[in-house]
């Protein structure tokens, strides 16, 4: 008999539920990564709505016989209403709508993520954010300069992609238990920087040429990824919940009665399946009672506040620092995600190791203060020195921001308080999750407005962010929560 090669040795070493195992850990981080591809584009076109006018040709007037030259209004390369001199104030309020609807939006969206089947929920939510990225890309195509327009594609767009984080943390929280759970998250949230990467090299192939299509494709994308999930996407392993008695093939039935000659017949095979009842949903402030709910959503806020600030404002930092066009400068943010995919892997392992997850947090987020403030150096630096700068600062960043929102929410989602009650998982991330996106909505509009008065004033704004998620993780402010409730 030939023998087995290894690959198929290896196949056949899995058995069915790992394969469904290894199935939904790799749809649902192509389902996430969609959604983070289709948020990224607005960053990479901000430098594209608002270009440095300077290099507009000047001509000469013909009427004039001091041959004086004078600029020509048609030549004007900024996207209106992005022309202004207050476009950073602008770009930033399209930013804290989306935001701000997202972090609002979040609180609501796990609540009713518990109570729907989340792949119908997901679906929906995955195609109607696909038509609203669209629409924001048809305003290139059907010339359309009102930014009233723009933001309420952004509000609308903001609303539909909370479906997408309770439901993809409840999925894969129902598959995967506690054995290694920091190292399989950290791994599985590295989706967030994959899309930001897919997401600037899409847009950025786009942005100079049609900026319109930065938005499209994306859209189309997450929308086609929303059919996929309607088809093939299994919530939770059903067999859990399941108890199954199986009697013996052959059992017998006495007939005739016990004083009467006794007839034996085979009976069929039997099952008796038993199935728990549905535990019930857990309340918004039950779930805020939850031991470390309250702190890790407030460290999040913070912690999310820098990492979103540097997800929509980047690029265009790196564009006026290092004078480098749209589509260099989002390829060189690229290696801002790079750093958080190894950051977020590292967080997860080091808190596996530990058992501790806030310490990680905290060593994190100290060392990741001294690297902003370098960053906010680069201008001063070679290409070299910040490429580190960023793969350094992009891991020291969204280290905690990763572990927080995977890890822990799963730890917190299901604590031995709720007595095996995994409903709570989505209401829980969506507490945790939308806390933070509070943070990451004021986060970019804070640094639309004070990049105005320069970056330096932007970074420390990010330091002193930094400094909050590590006392509200890792000071006294634990003992007054668990003291109030």
């Amino acid at each position: 008999m030939a023998p087995v090669p290894p690959g198929i040795r290896f196949l056949t070493s899995f058995n069915r539920d790992q394969w469904y195992r290894a199935f939904t850990f790799g749809l649902t981080f192509l389902l996430y990564t969609s959604f983070h591809l289709s948020r990224k584009p607005i960053s990479i076109v901000k430098s594209e709505l608002h270009k440095n006018c300077s290099h507009v040709m000047e001509a000469p007037s013909e009427s004039s016989s001091s041959q004086q030259p004078v600029l020509h209004p048609e030549l004007d390369c900024s996207w209106k209403p992005f022309d202004r001199n207050n476009y950073k104030q602008l770009l930033g309020a399209m930013d804290y709508s989306f935001l701000c609807a997202y972090a609002i939006g979040m609180y609501l969206s796990g609540i009713i993520g518990e109570r729907l089947p989340i792949r119908l929920y997901l679906t929906v939510g995955m195609l109607t954010s696909g038509l609203f990225t669209c629409l924001f890309g048809l305003g290139y195509v059907y010339d359309v300069h009102s930014l009233g327009f723009y933001i309420f594609v952004q509000v609308a767009n903001g609303l539909v992609q909370t479906t997408g984080w309770p439901s993809v943390v409840t999925c894969i929280g129902n598959w995967f238990g506690k054995g290694r759970r920091g190292l399989i998250m950290g791994l599985w949230n590295s989706h967030t920087s994959v899309g930001n990467i897919l997401g600037s090299l899409i847009a950025g192939y786009y942005v100079s040429s049609n900026w319109g299509l930065s938005f499209i494709v994306p859209g189309v994308i997450i929308a086609a990824m929303g059919v996929i999930c309607f088809l093939f996407l299994i919530e939770h392993d059903s067999l859990k919940n399941i108890k199954k008695k199986i009697l013996p093939s052959w059992d017998t039935e006495l007939l005739l009665g016990q004083e009467s000659i006794g007839v034996c017949v085979p009976v069929q095979q039997v099952v008796v399946v038993k199935s728990e009842a549905e535990p019930s949903a857990i309340s918004f402030m039950g779930a805020l009672r939850i031991p470390g709910v309250v702190e890790f959503s407030l460290c999040l806020l913070f912690a999310k506040l820098v990492s979103y600030t540097f997800l929509f404002w980047l690029p265009l930092y790196i564009t006026k620092a290092a004078h480098l066009d749209a589509k260099k400068a989002g390829d060189l943010s690229t290696l801002f995600d790079v750093g958080g995919i190894v950051g977020g892997i590292l967080a997860g392992v080091l808190s596996d190791k530990m058992g501790k997850r806030a310490t990680t947090c905290a060593v994190m987020l100290l060392l990741a203060a001294p690297t902003l403030y370098g960053f906010s150096m680069m201008s001063q630096f070679g290409l070299g020195p910040t490429i580190g700068m960023l793969l350094v600062c992009g891991g020291l960043v969204n280290g905690p921001y990763a572990l927080i929102t995977t890890a822990v929410s799963a730890d917190l989602g299901t604590h031995k308080s709720l007595k095996g009650n995994a409903r709570a998982l989505s209401t829980v991330t969506a507490i945790i999750d939308g806390t933070g996106s509070v943070g990451a909505a004021v986060g970019p509009l804070l640094a639309g407005l004070l990049s105005a008065q320069g970056w330096d004033q932007v970074f420390y704004m990010l330091m002193t962010a930094d400094f909050l998620a590590l006392l509200v993780n890792h000071g006294p402010w634990r003992y007054f929560v668990n003291f109030l409730l």
